[in-house]
């Protein structure tokens, strides 16, 4: 009805000579043009030759009003919006031919100066703004997409920290309650069999027991300490451990009967606090495996310090076939070789041919020679 009534007043610069009143005709035109732009979306280009069509048949037939054959201004730059600066480029050539063709037919050789050249630079303004918009929305849905690519990857790498974190808890708290039980047991099987006979042997069993309990009570309230929230910031969120330590591992071994052989091999240095942790508890564990499953009278407990690695290796002369029910029953064998592998060394663990069993690791350090 607006473009009805705007073409009936005549709104606009003049657009034909002597035009023509409004009639049948001219109201299909506007109803087709009508229909078209609201499809405009949906079939950007079939509207476009629609739109130039109509703009066409308009100026032929001189009715008047210049809003009908502008319309092919609003069809260029929806393609253009849509369809990207190749279709944008056509769109504009064949919207500009239409209308110098179109303004031919309303004037014929009268036609005003610069009317042409302002029909083409309208086309080519609106193709130039469908492009830049079109390239806008491509770029806010990239960009979109991209946020919620890293988004998603965000809360995965949350979700595998978190597992990462249960699996290191759990790895800790076996250690050191493994360890810490498998020396209680021990002491208090040498406890009770020395208990009759020798009580300042008994005595000194159970004096070891109470150390060891406490120490892996505070090593467990020390690693549930990483469980809380962060109120208590001096608080300590890592287990102590580390190879300046090693005596405290082998003391309890000692008392349980079996003979601790430790050799260390080069200088002795510091190592990063992940490095000398992984170390302790990979012996720790190596030697719980002895008192449980080994049944040795001696371990060979051998540090070597390299350059760029520090190697550890810890073989007994128990029966070999405790390491089946290490390796099935346990977890010990299988917590050791994850530590190894998270700090990108190598481990392996298994029947030595000389008898017994044997524990050997090589964890990277800094070259620090």
């Amino acid at each position: 009805m607006l473009l009805l009534f705007a073409s009936w007043i005549g709104v606009g610069p003049p657009w034909v000579i002597d035009p023509h009143p409004l009639e049948a005709g001219a109201v299909v035109l506007i109803g087709v043009v009508a229909l078209t732009v609201a499809l405009r979306r949906c079939y950007p280009v079939s509207v476009l030759v629609v739109l130039n069509s109509v703009a066409l048949l308009w100026s032929a037939a001189h009715f008047p009003g210049v809003l009908i054959p502008l319309t092919s201004v609003i069809a260029c730059y929806t393609l253009a919006a849509l369809r990207g600066w190749r279709w944008a480029l056509a769109g504009s050539v064949l919207s500009a031919l239409g209308a110098l063709v179109a303004i031919h037919l309303a004037f014929g050789a009268r036609v005003p100066a610069g009317l042409s050249g302002i029909a083409v630079w309208m086309i080519a303004t609106a193709g130039a703004a469908g492009t830049a918009v079109g390239y806008y929305r491509a770029l806010l849905v990239a960009t979109r997409a991209q946020l919620a690519r890293e988004a998603q990857t965000h809360e995965e790498q949350a979700r595998r920290h978190l597992v990462e974190e249960r699996l290191r808890i759990a790895r800790e708290l076996h250690d050191i309650l493994g360890h810490t039980m498998a020396s209680v047991s021990v002491q208090a099987g040498v406890g009770m069999h020395l208990l009759a006979t020798r009580p300042a042997q008994a005595a000194e069993a159970l004096s070891t027991i109470k150390r060891i309990s406490d120490q892996g009570l505070t090593d467990v309230k020390t690693m549930l300490g990483v469980l809380r929230s962060d109120d208590e910031p001096d608080e300590p969120r890592t287990p102590r451990g580390g190879l300046d330590q090693l005596n405290a591992l082998l003391d309890p071994v000692r008392v349980a009967g079996v003979d601790p052989r430790l050799n260390v091999h080069g200088s002795a240095r510091s190592l990063p606090a992940a490095i000398d942790l992984a170390a302790y508890r990979i012996i720790q564990e190596a030697l719980t495996n002895v008192l449980r499953h080994g049944r040795a009278s001696t371990v060979q407990l051998d540090l070597r310090y390299e350059p760029a690695q520090v190697v550890i290796q810890v073989r007994d002369d128990g029966r070999a076939a405790g390491a089946g029910d290490i390796t099935t029953n346990g977890h010990g064998i299988i917590g050791m070789r994850e530590r190894v592998l998270a700090l990108s060394g190598q481990f392996s663990a298994g029947p030595h041919p000389q008898g017994g069993f044997q524990v050997r690791c090589a964890l990277p350090t800094p070259d620090e020679s």
